[in-house]
C-alpha cells in the first residue's frame, strides 16, 4: 500500500493566512463603526490599532497552548489543564455561552442592516419579529438536519470582502480632512470612553482563535503560524483602519446617527446603487455567518454534554442526527439575548463574554513554562512572560473600565455554571484533559 502524505493535506502558509483573515472579519465590520465614532470621536481610530495590539498578544498564548494538546477544545483544555477541573468547567461552559451570546448578536445584527435598507423595519418591534423568524427559521433548519455547504461558506467570504473592501479603497477619494477635526472631541476623550470605545471594536477582531487552535492541522506549524497570525492580523487591522477613516472622512459627524455605517458611506460616494450593493452583501454576510453559528453553537453544548460536562439529554439526536435539545436550548436563550438589546450592545456583551476565554489561556502559558516545561512546543511565545502579561495587564485594564451591568452580562453565566459543575463536573471525561 502506497504511503499517504499527511502534510499534503495540511494548510501551506498562504491557506492559513487566508482561514484566519476569513475567520477575523465578520458582521461586526459593518455596523461598529458609528459606535466607535460616537464613544470616542475620529480618535476611535486609535482603539482599532490598540485592539489589534491586544489580540495579537492574545493569539501568541493561544499560539503555544494549542501546541501543547492533540485534542480540539482549546480555551477550556488549557484551563482545566492548568488550574484543574473547576475552572476548566467554567471555561468550558462559557465556550457555549460565548456562542449563543454571539449567535444573538447576528440575529441583531440582521435586523439591524434589514432596517437599515427598509427604515420601516428599524424599530424594537420589527427587531424582535425579525429576529424571531430568524432564530426560529434556522433552529428548524438544524433539527432537519440541513448542513452548512462549502458553496455557502464560499458565498459568505466573497459577500463579506468585496463590500467591505469597496468601501476601504474607494473612500480614500472621497475624504474631508475635516470630518477628522477635531480628533479628540472634548468631554469624550477620556480614559473611560476610549476602554469603552476600545471594548466595542473588540469584537470586530474575535473569531482568531479558531486559526490558533487549529495549529494541528498545519504544515510546520512552528514556523507558519507566528508568520500567519502577524500577516493575517496586520492585513485585517489594516482594512480596518481604511474602513474605519473612510466612514469618518465620508460621513463625518453623520457617522455617529447611522446604523449601517458602510452602506451609507457607499451611497454618499457613489449613490443609492452603492449602497444597495453594499447593503446586499452586508445581509449576505451576517445572514451566512448567522446560519453556519446557528449549526456550530448547539454541538457545543453537545460536546459538553459527551463528556459529562454538562446533562447527557443534551446529546440526544433525532433520526437525522441532529441533536435537537441543544439545538432548541441554544436558540431560546440566543432569542432571549437577541430582544435584550441593540447590536452594539450585544456585541459589547459578546466581546466581554470572550474574556472568560482568553484571561486563563494567557495565564496558563506561564504556568505552563514550570508544569510543562520539558514537553516540546510546536511553537513558543518570544520574551518569556512579558507578552502574556501585557495582555493580561490591557485585559483587565478594560474590564476595570467596563460597567458593571456589562460585565454582569458578560460573566453572569459564570454563576449559573457552578450548580451544574457540582452535578455533572466532577464525573467529566478524564480522557478528554
Amino acid at each position: 500500500m502506497a504511503k499517504v502524505d499527511v502534510q499534503s493535506h495540511k494548510l501551506g502558509f498562504g491557506s492559513i493566512v487566508l482561514f484566519g483573515i476569513n475567520g477575523i472579519i465578520g458582521s461586526g465590520i459593518f455596523l461598529l463603526p458609528s459606535s466607535g465614532m460616537k464613544l470616542f470621536g475620529p480618535a476611535s481610530i486609535l482603539a482599532l490599532f490598540f485592539d489589534g495590539f491586544l489580540i495579537f498578544c492574545i493569539g501568541l498564548c493561544f499560539a503555544e497552548c494549542a501546541g501543547l494538546y492533540k485534542q480540539n477544545g482549546g480555551p477550556y483544555l488549557y484551563a482545566r489543564g492548568a488550574f484543574g477541573n473547576f475552572i476548566g468547567y467554567e471555561v468550558g461552559f462559557m465556550t457555549w455561552v460565548v456562542r449563543m451570546i454571539a449567535e444573538a448578536t447576528l440575529y441583531v445584527g440582521f435586523a439591524t442592516a434589514l432596517g437599515g435598507m427598509f427604515p420601516a423595519l428599524n424599530n424594537n418591534l420589527a427587531k424582535n419579529i425579525l429576529v424571531t423568524i430568524i432564530g426560529l427559521f434556522l433552529m428548524g433548519l438544524n433539527i432537519a438536519g440541513v448542513r452548512v455547504t462549502a458553496v455557502l461558506n464560499n458565498i459568505v467570504t466573497v459577500g463579506k470582502l468585496i463590500p467591505i473592501i469597496m468601501v476601504a479603497v474607494l473612500g480614500l477619494f472621497f475624504l474631508h480632512p475635516a470630518n477628522f477635526t477635531p480628533f479628540f472631541i472634548p468631554g469624550h476623550s477620556g480614559s473611560a470612553n476610549f476602554a469603552q470605545a476600545t471594548l466595542t471594536l473588540f469584537y470586530v477582531f474575535t473569531g482568531f482563535e479558531g486559526l490558533v487552535v487549529a495549529a494541528g492541522e498545519m504544515k510546520n506549524a512552528k514556523r507558519n503560524l507566528p508568520r500567519a497570525l502577524m500577516v493575517s492580523m496586520a492585513i485585517v487591522v489594516v482594512i480596518y483602519l481604511l474602513v474605519m477613516v473612510a466612514c469618518i472622512g465620508v460621513l463625518g459627524s453623520g457617522l455617529t446617527k447611522s446604523t449601517v455605517p458602510l452602506q451609507d458611506a457607499m451611497t454618499k460616494m457613489v449613490g443609492a446603487w452603492g449602497g444597495a450593493l453594499v447593503g446586499v452583501g452586508t445581509l449576505l454576510s451576517i445572514g451566512g455567518i448567522a446560519v453556519a453559528s446557528s449549526f456550530i453553537t448547539p454541538r457545543s453544548g453537545e460536546a459538553l454534554a459527551d463528556h459529562k460536562m454538562m446533562p447527557s439529554f443534551l446529546a440526544n439526536k433525532n433520526r437525522y442526527g441532529a441533536p435537537y435539545n441543544a439545538i432548541i436550548i441554544s436558540t431560546v436563550i440566543g432569542l432571549l439575548l437577541a430582544y435584550s438589546g441593540t447590536f452594539s450592545k450585544l456585541a459589547m456583551i459578546s466581546a466581554i463574554s470572550r474574556f472568560i476565554q482568553y484571561i486563563p489561556t494567557c495565564l496558563a502559558v506561564i504556568v505552563f513554562r514550570y508544569t510543562k516545561k520539558d514537553v516540546a512546543r510546536p511553537f513558543k511565545v518570544p520574551l518569556g512572560p512579558v507578552i502574556p502579561v501585557i495582555a493580561l495587564l490591557i485585559s483587565g485594564w478594560l474590564l476595570f473600565n467596563t460597567p458593571s451591568a456589562n460585565l454582569i452580562w458578560g460573566f453572569g453565566a459564570l454563576i449559573i455554571a457552578i450548580p451544574f459543575y457540582f452535578l455533572t463536573g466532577r464525573h467529566a471525561d478524564e480522557n478528554f484533559s
